[in-house]
């Protein structure tokens, strides 16, 4: 019985030292991925001029590292270099300058985005997201509720807007 216990327990931290092990190893993986394309996105729009996909991916790309001056640049450069992108793609475009703009805290320029990128594709639940929580932290809450339901038409199942427009409905009524 004594013989098993420091058994057990070094086959425990054995265990949970390879799981870290692992999860670490992802990790640097995904990170390692992500820092090439980078890299190679940013040398092929030096020496050319790259395509409205390649400008998006690499505003992206700086979105996720949270540099938002040079994102707002690239999402720009790709609406300029696309002029004749799907309207789907155009909003995807339009909703990533809007979360750019919102994550600056410059939500006039945010809403602006998120209405233009519902112009062209009023489905898109995430953009509507966006618009209701820009709505939101403007205080603006009728109108964050209105653009949560508006998501709930199009994505009945999104956990978001449904959470949203319960706890805004009860802030709007607690309010009056």
């Amino acid at each position: 019985m004594n013989e098993i216990l420091p058994v057990i327990y070094l086959s425990g931290i054995v265990i949970f030292l390879g799981g870290v092990a692992i999860f670490l190893l992802l990790q640097i993986i995904k990170t390692r991925r992500t820092e090439n394309r980078f890299s190679k996105l940013q040398e092929k729009l030096q020496k050319d001029k790259g395509t409205a996909e390649d400008y998006y991916e690499l505003g992206s790309l700086y979105l996720e590292k949270k540099i938002y001056v040079q994102a707002v640049k690239l999402l720009e450069k790709a609406l300029k270099t696309g002029p004749k992108l799907e309207p789907e793609n155009k909003a995807l475009i339009y909703n990533a300058l809007g979360y750019a703009y919102f994550c600056q805290e410059q939500l006039e320029l945010a809403i602006r985005h998120y209405k233009d990128a519902i112009k062209l594709y009023p489905e898109y639940a995430i953009a509507l997201n966006n618009l209701g929580n820009a709505y939101e932290k403007k205080q603006m809450i009728s109108k964050s509720i209105e653009t949560y339901e508006e998501t709930l038409k199009y994505d009945p199942t999104n956990k978001i807007a449904k959470r949203r427009v319960e706890l805004l409905s009860k802030r709007l009524v607690e309010s009056k």
